[in-house]
């Protein structure tokens, strides 16, 4: 039997498919550095588990399609704390950032319609665009700009009638880039023109460095009602287990359509949502010294791979992802290398390869997405070990 043309068409995830390649290594009794991955080692609040180890829970019934109330009125006091003017009725809950990712694609287009996103992105957005026959369409950045939108002539130059929607995420995966309030409101000015809805992925948003902040498209009153923000404990909580996210936005036919979409998958987890709930109360003075640790482990990654002869990496100002361009002619067998044919001191270093984080054919060949979210010291070591990869890689363009 033959498979749908959509199913065939979906891509490996190029995060996640060289992980056989580094099971084997690990089984050979290498030690794995995984800067492939945006998995914090940051502890989990403890609240959340001790919270639903609490839980007098006696039949764990299906919660309500829109999500838990008390998770929900949680979220809207964290937003109103931030200046976003959201209310309960605003929110949805999702199974992660990812399921409201879809349903927003979902909601926004139709077959055969595009979505204009900043390339690199997250290589995710195929995958939810790609089964809902939606096109992206990309918006080029480039390195030596960090990874800054172009002027409004060169983006609105982009849309057609097939054009219903930006996705943006802020700051960015995997260039880490914090997009500043003047090109926010560039799309947000070119979304209320051209009539186009506008997706925010802001998981990131606590993660800004060097004194910026993350500027919300929730904050543009003017274009609220094409605004479907979403949201996501993941990242924000190093709580990517607990597939918590949110879906939100003032616009009520979006807001009934999403709800149709939940309803058909029932609900989100109760006792995720429970926990999630005390995630939303802590004081927000708590992300002071986590955001202090990932500078310092981005400053220590920088340092090193802009030291590093051939590489090419620019200073991220959000997220906990760098993109650097290596002196390779092909990123991804280069990665691969790392995983089958080489080892130094019993240990090796994963990496993402980035080609698959552009949508343009050719683009990010030589660049590889590395994510700061181990210990100093692992880091400090993985760079080291990287250093000595790249001089010892057959397939290393020639110097000079």
């Amino acid at each position: 039997m033959k498979v749908s043309d959509r199913s065939a068409a979906m891509q490996a995830s190029p995060i996640r498919k060289l992980v056989p390649y580094a099971n084997e290594a690990k089984k050979r009794g290498t030690k794995v550095y995984h800067l492939n991955i945006g998995q914090p080692d940051i502890e989990t609040p403890q609240i959340f588990l001790e919270t639903v180890k609490k839980t007098d829970v006696k039949v764990l019934a299906y919660a309500d399609s829109n999500g838990w109330e008390p998770l929900r009125e949680s979220i809207s006091r964290y937003y109103k704390r931030i200046g976003l003017p959201y209310e309960t009725e605003d929110i949805i809950i999702t199974n992660g950032g990812s399921e409201a990712l879809q349903w927003a694609m979902l909601i926004a287009c139709d077959p055969g319609e595009e979505i204009l996103v900043p390339e690199p992105f997250y290589t995710n957005y195929r995958g939810f665009a790609a089964p809902y026959l939606v096109e992206l369409k990309p918006i080029t950045t480039y390195p030596q700009d960090g990874f800054a939108l172009p002027d409004r002539q060169t983006i609105e130059a982009l849309v057609t009638e097939k054009t219903r929607a930006f996705v943006l995420s802020n700051p960015g995966n995997p260039a880490g880039a914090v997009y500043s309030r003047e090109e926010v409101r560039r799309v947000a000015d070119i979304a209320r023109d051209r009539n186009l809805f506008i997706i925010a992925d802001e998981v990131y948003r606590e993660f800004c460095y060097d004194g910026k902040t993350a500027t919300s498209f929730g904050s543009m009153t003017d274009v609220l009602d094409r605004v479907i923000l979403v949201d996501s404990v993941s990242k924000r909580f190093s709580a990517c287990g607990a597939r918590i996210g949110s879906l939100t936005s003032k616009n009520r036919d979006v807001m009934t359509a999403a709800l149709k979409l939940g309803q058909a998958r029932l609900c989100v987890p109760t006792l995720e949502m429970i926990g999630a709930k005390a995630l939303f109360d802590l004081d927000p003075d708590y992300f002071i010294p986590i955001r202090e640790e990932y500078e310092k482990r981005r400053n220590l990654m920088i340092h090193a791979l802009q030291k590093m002869e051939g590489v090419l990496c620019e200073t991220p100002g959000g997220a906990f992802y760098a993109t650097a361009k290596l002196p390779v002619e092909n990123a991804e067998d280069f990665a691969v290398w790392l995983l089958t044919d080489f080892e130094h001191e019993g240990k090796t270093v994963m990496l993402a390869p980035v080609e698959n984080f552009y949508q343009t054919p050719g683009m990010g060949r030589d660049e590889v997405r590395l994510a700061y979210v181990l210990k100093a010291d692992d880091i400090e070591d993985a760079m080291r070990i990287l250093e000595i990869a790249l001089e010892q890689y057959p397939g290393r363009k020639s110097k000079g």
